[in-house]
């Protein structure tokens, strides 16, 4: 079963390299996946990065989002951030939810970008209403410490249950530390009601008493 998926991935690469060679766009970023993921070739970054460029610059957003992570990390070419920026502003302003997410981070820490963490707030929500786990997961976290927004702890909570749905680990682990201290303060809370009530009713009784002597 593994030859036979083998043999069709090098059947794809082959044909994304026919529709590429002919300036497809689509078919550039395609075939760049497939050298950055060694999927039906040997893996190669910087062929990747030759190809995403040739994609982008037909403005291709998938192939500028995935430059713009190239050049975030410098894989395949040398790390510039600026251009890391630019090229995901570009990819963002054609709505990709992933080039969205990534450019709300550098606007919320000030990263190839002058920090603006209500522009980042913005770009956590474009995103997140797209269904994107890490930007729902950002955006909770926001609203959760007032980062950019008002504090809000309901949208927070409902952020994260969206994030977790979708397999978000640190989404899942703040909700089981919230439902954690929840009980444990609801106990407390219970705790010291009973004892606040004990103490009444035991002063009470000492009233009582003292008025009988």
């Amino acid at each position: 079963m593994r030859m036979e998926e083998e043999s069709d991935e090098v059947e794809a690469v082959r044909l994304f390299r026919l529709s590429a060679d002919q300036g497809n766009a689509i078919s550039q970023w395609n075939l760049g996946v497939c050298y950055s993921n060694g999927i039906g070739v040997h893996r190669d970054e910087v062929e990747a990065v030759r190809l995403y460029r040739l994609s982008a610059d037909q403005g291709n957003a998938k192939a500028q989002c995935c430059l713009g992570w190239r050049y975030d990390h410098g894989i395949g070419v040398q790390k510039d951030q600026v251009e890391a920026v630019r090229l995901w502003r570009l990819s963002a302003a054609q709505g990709d939810k992933t080039a969205q997410c990534n450019l709300g981070v550098c606007y919320d820490y000030g990263t190839g970008v002058q920090r603006d963490q209500a522009e980042a707030v913005r770009l956590y929500r474009l995103s997140a209403n797209q269904g994107n786990e890490l930007a729902q997961f950002y955006l909770g976290w926001c609203y959760a410490n007032g980062i950019g927004v008002q504090r809000d702890e309901v949208e927070a909570v409902r952020l994260y249950k969206l994030s977790a749905d979708q397999g978000n680990e640190r989404a899942q682990r703040y909700l089981r530390i919230r439902t954690f201290l929840t009980l444990s303060l609801s106990s407390l809370l219970e705790g010291l009601l009973s004892l606040s009530l004990s103490l009444s009713l035991s002063l009470s009784l000492s009233l009582s008493l003292s008025r009988r002597c």
